[in-house]
């Protein structure tokens, strides 16, 4: 997917995180959010319907729409796998650590929060992202360096739901960890060689940590955390894709917390 800057659309040179999204599903999920965005661009061969309907979300975006033909949408974009929309848009409205526990205490639910460390495949962190938020995960915490930030692709990978979660960036991992322990949130980390996660008690304030696709969690994340848990592994291979294997323990947790 190619990421434009909003405000010279003709200029590559961008920063990952402001941008152009597209498609419709991911476009209707930004714009259903209420976040704020710039530019809805629609195809001029939009149906009345369909653009209605585009207005009607735009409105409560602040978005100033505009209806561009087929070609130019596609040059805005740079793909053809835009389905007629476009929006120009900041990527992700980061929130803070306080703000993801405080909403869990005004929700009257424990903390269910998920942490990447180290999450470099923006494919990985957007298919996390999305299983996070269709989990009920109370926010999802990330890097500010050595992992993928919130961009176009981890917009398009997550189907649109990294419009829903609140995602949180810090600048040290074991730090928020830290305050997460200070605030009751039992930390565990996925690794292989923990406890199987079935084995282990993961109700009530609980943050699972991510480790990175190749060298898995960092040390002294690792070694911040309460607990180590992994999956039994009776394959050849050895080791699960990131997002796959947090998808695993992510629903475990959920079963756990529902029964």
């Amino acid at each position: 997917m190619g990421t434009y800057d909003s405000k010279n659309i003709k200029n590559e040179q961008t920063d990952e995180e402001n941008g152009i999204l597209y498609g419709r599903n991911v476009v209707t999920e930004f714009l259903r959010s209420g976040r704020h965005a710039d530019t809805l661009f629609v195809s001029s061969d939009t149906s009345e319907k369909d653009l209605s309907f585009y207005r009607a979300l735009a409105a409560g975006s602040g978005a100033v729409i505009k209806t561009v033909p087929a070609q130019k949408l596609t040059r805005i974009c740079g793909s053809e796998r835009h389905q007629g929309v476009a929006v120009s848009a900041s990527f992700c409205d980061y929130v803070t650590l306080k703000d993801i526990l405080k909403a869990s205490e005004t929700s009257g639910k424990a903390p269910f929060i998920v942490i990447c460390d180290g999450i470099e495949d923006p494919h990985n962190l957007g298919a996390i992202l999305r299983t996070a938020e269709c989990a009920g995960v109370s926010g999802v915490i990330i890097p500010k360096r050595r992992g993928a930030g919130v961009n176009a692709t981890v917009h398009r990978t997550s189907a649109g739901a990294c419009s829903h979660i609140p995602i949180c960036r810090v600048s040290n991992i074991v730090s928020a960890i830290r305050e997460l322990k200070k605030a009751g949130v039992f930390c565990y980390c996925a690794d292989m060689d923990g406890s199987y996660c079935y084995d282990t008690d993961l109700t009530g304030p609980v943050a699972l940590v991510v480790g990175s696709e190749g060298f898995g969690v960092s040390r002294l994340v690792k070694e911040s955390c309460d607990g180590v848990v992994s999956l039994p592994m009776f394959g050849q291979v050895n080791s699960l894709n990131a997002s796959a294997a947090a998808s695993a323990v992510i629903y475990e947790m959920v079963r756990q917390r529902i029964s």
